[in-house]
Parts: structure tokens; C-alpha cells; sequence
């Protein structure tokens, strides 16, 4: 067996299984909060576009302009916000305090823009959802650092890959919670109401069960790195440099 392939299967048989991953409060709390920000992303993907028709009076044409306007806005957001927390990060300030800040401040704005936006006046709303783009894009840049400073490189695949699995369940239940109430009440004031709770249920997630933003330590069991140093022994010439553990600790 070549070295980078036996080296390969003793990093996966390193890596924490996901039974240990989501057994975490802090997985847990990704793949809630991952959650609540996709409620908001699939509300808006599938539903803001017949709000700003049928609601606020727009053209196809008008429609496209508003809700282009918004995402362009949070993506705007987000690359401003990635680049502003790094540098914080860079700079001194914490890991948890930044990355945390923008996930909390970002969910609540988010939060309180799309309610004021279903009550205000026509023309103001559209500034209301150009804000709510903005809280949103503040969670998108760092959503995912998050997870990945968390989960290390041992864990990343399927911490990362657990935690969409949950939070992409909210393209099932967005879309369809905020047809029905459509249906049933005629307008759109609960959806929003709804979408802003589900945005601020998300920012209380990551302020108080997530905890500290630091590398997991992973378990390795005895048998595990007994195998690890036995084919490494086997493949490694006797006057290479001893085998660093610390790599799969």
C-alpha cells in the first residue's frame, strides 16, 4: 500500500465517527442555528417574490429589481462582514466574541428588519428588506468558520455535512408553514412574524448554547494509535524522523 494511501485510511480511522460529532452541545448548536438562518434564506427564495406582487403591487419587472436588490445586498454583506471579522480576529479580539457578535447581531437584525417590513409603508419596506440583506449576510460569512473552527480538520467533513442535513430541512418547512398561512389568513404578516421569530430563535442559539468557538479535542482510542505507529513503523525507514502524534491527537 502506498504511504499517502495508508496514511489516508489512519486519518479516518482518527477521526471522531458521528455518533461522538452530534453528541456535542456545540454540534448541536450549528446544525440548530444553520437551521434558522435557512428558514429565512427559503422563505425568502420561495415566497418574497409573490409577496412584492401580489402584496405590494409590483411588476414581474419591479419584483425582480426589489428582491435582486436584497440578495445583492446581503452578499455585499457578507464579503464586508468576512473581511471585518478576520481582521478583529487577526487584530486580537477573540474568536468567540466576533464570530458570535455577527451571528447574534446579524440573526436579530435580520429579525426585526423583515417584521417592520410587512407592516411599513410600501416604499420604506424595500429599505426594511435592503437592512434585513444586510443582518443576513453578517451570518453567511461566518456560519460555516464557525463549524469548521469547531470541528478541526478530523471532523470537518462530517460535522459540516450533519449539520446541512439539518439545517436544509427548513426548505421543507418554510415553504410550505408560509403557504399555508397565506392560504388561510390571505396576506403575509404571519410568515414574516414567523420568519423574524425563527431569525431571532437563531441568534439566541448562537449567544447562549454554542460556547466557546474552539477546536474540538477528539477522542482516539488505544487500538486506533497502536495501528497508526505499527504501519507507520512498517513504511517509515529506521532513519526517518520519529512518527508526530501530536498530528492525529
Amino acid at each position: 500500500m502506498p504511504r499517502a494511501k495508508a496514511h489516508a485510511d489512519d486519518d479516518d480511522k482518527g477521526s471522531p465517527g458521528l455518533p461522538e460529532i452530534v453528541a456535542r452541545r456545540a454540534w448541536v448548536a450549528t446544525a440548530l442555528g444553520l437551521f434558522c438562518m435557512n428558514y429565512v434564506n427559503y422563505f425568502l427564495l420561495t415566497w418574497l417574490p409573490f409577496y412584492l406582487v401580489r402584496e405590494r403591487g409590483y411588476s414581474m419587472s419591479g419584483m425582480a429589481r426589489v428582491g435582486g436588490a436584497m440578495l445583492l445586498t446581503a452578499a455585499l454583506s457578507a464579503i464586508a462582514s468576512g473581511r471585518l471579522s478576520d481582521r478583529w480576529i487577526r487584530n486580537g479580539a477573540t474568536t468567540t466574541g466576533v464570530r458570535t457578535g455577527f451571528m447574534v447581531a446579524g440573526g436579530l437584525a435580520t429579525g426585526a428588519f423583515l417584521v417592520a417590513a410587512v407592516v411599513a409603508p410600501r416604499y420604506v419596506s424595500v429599505g426594511l428588506l435592503m437592512l434585513a440583506g444586510i443582518g443576513f449576510g453578517m451570518c453567511s460569512a461566518n456560519v460555516w468558520a464557525i463549524t469548521q473552527t469547531l470541528a478541526g480538520p478530523r471532523a470537518a467533513g462530517r460535522w459540516a455535512g450533519s449539520q446541512n442535513f439539518i439545517g436544509n430541512l427548513s426548505g421543507a418547512v418554510a415553504p410550505a408553514l408560509t403557504g399555508v398561512l397565506v392560504d388561510r389568513t390571505g396576506h403575509f404578516f404571519w410568515p414574516f412574524l414567523i420568519t423574524g421569530a425563527v431569525a431571532w430563535c437563531g441568534a439566541a442559539v448562537w449567544r447562549f448554547l454554542l460556547g466557546p468557538i474552539e477546536p474540538v479535542v477528539w477522542k482516539i482510542s488505544s487500538n486506533v494509535m497502536e495501528s497508526i505507529v505499527r504501519k507507520h513503523a512498517a513504511l517509515t525507514p529506521a532513519s526517518a524522523a520519529p512518527l508526530p502524534l501530536d498530528d492525529y491527537l
